[in-house]
């Protein structure tokens, strides 16, 4: 692997882009124009029509040393990469998130893409400016992009980063589990973010860059979608994120259909409703996992989740004596049948193999915006 603090060649004169005025802007937003010297490096030299990495040498000229030491040093990724210690290059980019929070008021986060190859230093301060001057409880997600969380927790240590991280280790043992026959659902959470600093980790079971085709492809197979899906929007920990291309579909050269059986709406609007209050785990079995959400005061209905990577299964829950006689059906139609809450609060809830019931009240506030087919194909995709 390439190290990026090794110098290869002497220094020397190349044709770099590595000037942008911006005439079609003028300066309507922003009177900064960009120069060599407002870059660190750059990937192509013109003169020459040759890449590589070339870094920019003058003046307070270097790699970031506030980045992760992957390749030696990971500041340069591609193209032409922003010097964050220029203070017009700081300027500017501080000046654009001010002016994105005012001009879209409904804005309340951003994703840092590839953070871990910019300037922490610079991100900790970009993020505080914009909490302290225009909205304090704006949310950043960073993407980080590592299957050890090792990496992520270090990445968020190492100077006490106030964001979030995308749960990579999470998704990846979603694929892992999801292709081994009969595998241990309850290792599901091992050497997750989401299980050691829930909350900073966002959860999330594919996306742009995981979907099939893509750079860092990482299947999950269908018929775990609904399970995964379950595992982070209806539990407590997390900051769950649904990947468009799970919801409506792909096309493309590698086209999908919606995931879950077009149900994953369902899982979110069952989150939306009932997933709050404390929360109950069944673990006891390898192939089949449980959960109970008790509900709150001002959202009191509660749910009741099972899940199976096998056969069909039964799993006997307690949701509480406040609920004693209601009867409880799957919101998703998968599950059939009804389930009647005993006097201690007790309930035998199923789903059928390899798929996942989300048992709710039947006259819980909500449950008529829920399409019920009970119907044995509905579950496929």
């Amino acid at each position: 692997m390439a190290d990026h603090n090794k110098v290869i060649s002497d220094n020397r004169e190349i044709e770099a882009w590595l000037g942008f005025e911006f005439p079609g802007r003028g300066e309507k937003y922003s009177k900064q124009q960009y120069h060599w010297y407002h870059f660190g490096g750059t990937d192509y030299d013109a003169a020459t029509e040759k890449t590589g990495i070339f870094q920019i040498v003058g003046e307070n000229k270097g790699w970031s040393q506030s980045v992760s030491k992957q390749n030696g040093n990971a500041d340069f990724l591609m193209f032409n990469d922003l010097d964050y210690s220029h203070p017009d290059v700081e300027s500017d980019v501080k000046n654009w998130g001010k002016w994105i929070l005012k001009e879209i008021p409904a804005l309340k986060g951003f994703r840092l893409d590839a953070c871990q190859h910019f300037s922490e230093r610079f991100t900790n301060e970009w993020l505080a400016e914009l909490r302290t001057g225009y909205s304090d409880d704006v949310f950043c997600v960073g993407e980080c992009w590592s299957p050890d969380v090792e990496v992520l927790k270090g990445w968020l240590g190492e100077m006490n980063h106030p964001c979030s991280l995308y749960d990579a280790p999470l998704l990846y043992n979603f694929s892992k589990i999801s292709q081994e026959e009969s595998a241990d659902l309850r290792k599901v959470f091992d050497n997750t973010l989401v299980a050691e600093d829930a909350w900073r980790a966002v959860t999330c079971v594919q996306n742009h860059d995981t979907q099939p085709g893509q750079t860092v492809e990482t299947p999950v197979e269908g018929f775990f979608k609904p399970l995964a899906y379950s595992l982070i929007l209806l539990r407590r920990d997390g900051f769950p994120c649904v990947f468009y291309g799970d919801l409506y579909g792909m096309k493309g050269e590698k086209p999908e259909p919606p995931s879950c059986g077009g149900k994953l709406s369902s899982i979110m609007l069952a989150r939306k409703l009932y997933a709050y209050g404390n929360q109950d785990d069944y673990w006891d079995d390898k192939n089949c996992l449980g959960f109970v959400r008790r509900g709150m005061h001002d959202m009191p209905d509660g749910l009741a989740c099972i899940m199976s990577n096998t056969g069909p299964a039964e799993k006997q829950m307690h949701v509480g004596k406040e609920h004693k006689g209601e009867v409880w059906t799957d919101v998703l139609g998968w599950a059939q049948g009804e389930v009647t809450i005993d006097d201690e609060g007790n309930g035998k809830f199923t789903c059928p193999g390899t798929s996942v019931g989300i048992w709710v009240n039947k006259d819980a506030k909500g449950r008529e915006r829920f399409e019920q087919k009970f119907d044995d194909d509905i579950y496929k995709e």
